[in-house]
C-alpha cells in the first residue's frame, strides 16, 4: 500500500509498505477513505515534536471502513463507517477512567497515530484499542462531515468544555481563524456566550470567519488587547482560548484576559514560553493547557447528525493519497486560500 512516511528531520516521502494486520486482540484495520493534514503533521516534520519516530506512517485525522476486528473488540465490526480518535486510550487506567485520555498509562496512550506508531496517510492503518479509538459514523453523515471529529473538532470541543464558558462571558479565541481555531469556535458558539472575539491576522481567513460566522467579532493581532479592552465589561475577556501557537499570541492571551479569567492554551509551542510571574501578579489567572482528551466523539458525532456542527466549509482543497505531495506543498505554504485538504483514496 501508499504510505506518506517520516523518513528523516524536514523529508517526508510517499513510499510503498505492507498492508498493516492486527497485532492484538483489540486492534481493528480500517481502510482509510478520507484523510487530511494537520499543523502537528508539520511539527513532525520540522522536528518539533521529538517522540515522533522516524520510519512511522504520518497522518492521525482520517475516517475509513473497518476491514478486520480483533476478537475482544466489540463496539464496531467489518463493514462499519467510522472516525479515528487522534489519542490512544485503553479505557481503564486512573486516566482514562477520569476522562483524561491523553494521558493514558499504556505504553502507547496518547497521540500515537501517525507519530509512533504508523498513522493514516495510507490506504490503511491498525488502530489499537479499537473500541475506545474508533467511533461508528451515523447514518446520513458524511465523511467529510466527521473527517475532524478525532483530531481538531475533538481538541475545539475540550477546550470549550474545560474553558467552563458561561452565557455571561466574553470569549477571546486568538488565532481563530484557522482549522482549530475554527473548530473551537464552533464548539464555544454551543455554549451561548454573550460575545466572542476571534484574533486573526491572515485577509483571507478574516473574510472566511465574516462570511460564515457574522455574529463574531473579529480583530487584528495590532489591535486586539485595545479592541478587547473596549468589547468587554471588566477590563478583558472573560475566557482566552490560544490557539495560534506563538510567542505573541502566548503573551497577548495573558495580557487580553481579565482579571481572575480563564486562559486556555491549546496550541502546540515549537519553544518553551516564558510566564512572566511579575508582569501578571495580581491578575489571579487561571490557565489550563495540554493535549486533548479527546473522549467525546460520540457526542460530537450526535452534534453532526442533528446540524448543530459544520466543519465542512473548512474543506477547500481535495487531493487523492498518490497526490499527497502537492497537497502538503499547498497546506505549508499556505497558498491558494486554503484551509483544509481533504485526502481521498488514491487514484485508481
Amino acid at each position: 500500500m501508499l504510505a506518506y512516511t517520516y523518513m528523516e528531520h524536514g523529508r517526508f516521502s510517499l513510499i510503498e509498505k505492507p498492508v498493516p494486520e492486527l497485532k492484538g486482540p483489540r486492534d481493528a484495520v480500517v481502510r482509510v477513505t478520507l484523510g487530511s493534514i494537520c499543523t502537528s503533521d508539520l511539527h513532525i516534520k520540522h522536528g518539533s515534536v521529538p517522540r515522533a519516530v522516524p520510519g512511522i506512517t504520518v497522518g492521525h485525522e482520517m475516517v475509513g471502513i473497518v476491514e478486520q476486528v480483533g476478537e475482544e473488540v466489540t463496539t464496531v465490526k467489518p463493514g462499519d463507517r467510522v472516525t479515528v480518535n487522534v489519542e490512544t486510550f485503553c479505557g481503564e487506567c486512573f486516566f482514562c477512567r477520569h476522562g483524561y485520555v491523553n494521558n493514558c498509562e499504556d505504553e502507547h496512550g496518547g497521540w500515537a497515530l501517525g507519530c509512533r506508531i504508523d498513522g493514516g496517510q495510507a490506504e490503511y492503518v491498525r488502530v489499537p484499542y479499537a473500541d475506545q479509538g474508533l467511533n461508528r459514523i451515523p447514518e446520513g453523515v458524511t465523511d467529510e462531515q466527521a473527517l475532524f471529529v478525532g483530531d481538531i473538532l475533538a481538541t475545539g470541543f475540550w477546550a470549550a468544555r474545560i474553558s467552563e464558558i458561561t452565557p455571561d462571558d466574553t470569549v477571546l479565541i486568538i488565532g481563530g481563524a484557522g482549522p482549530t481555531g475554527i473548530c473551537t469556535l464552533l464548539c464555544t458558539m454551543l455554549k451561548h456566550p454573550k460575545q466572542i472575539i476571534v484574533c486573526e491576522q491572515s485577509e483571507e481567513r478574516i473574510r472566511f470567519v465574516r462570511e460564515h460566522y457574522p455574529d463574531v467579532q473579529v480583530v487584528r493581532p495590532e489591535a486586539c488587547a485595545r479592541e478587547v479592552r473596549r468589547l468587554s465589561a471588566h477590563g478583558g475577556a472573560d475566557v482566552v482560548i490560544e490557539v495560534a501557537g506563538t510567542d505573541e499570541t502566548f503573551r497577548m492571551a495573558w495580557e487580553c484576559a481579565r482579571p481572575n479569567a480563564i486562559v486556555t492554551i491549546v496550541a502546540l509551542y515549537d519553544h518553551p514560553q516564558i510566564l512572566p510571574l511579575p508582569d501578571m501578579y495580581g491578575k489571579n489567572l487561571t490557565f489550563k493547557t495540554g493535549g486533548v482528551d479527546g473522549c467525546d466523539c460520540a457526542e460530537i458525532l450526535r452534534l453532526i447528525a442533528e446540524g448543530k456542527i459544520d466543519t465542512t466549509p473548512l474543506i477547500t482543497h481535495r487531493f487523492p493519497l498518490d497526490q499527497i505531495e502537492e497537497a502538503y506543498r499547498i497546506f505549508e505554504n499556505r497558498l491558494d486560500g486554503v484551509i483544509k485538504v481533504a485526502i481521498t483514496e488514491k487514484t485508481k
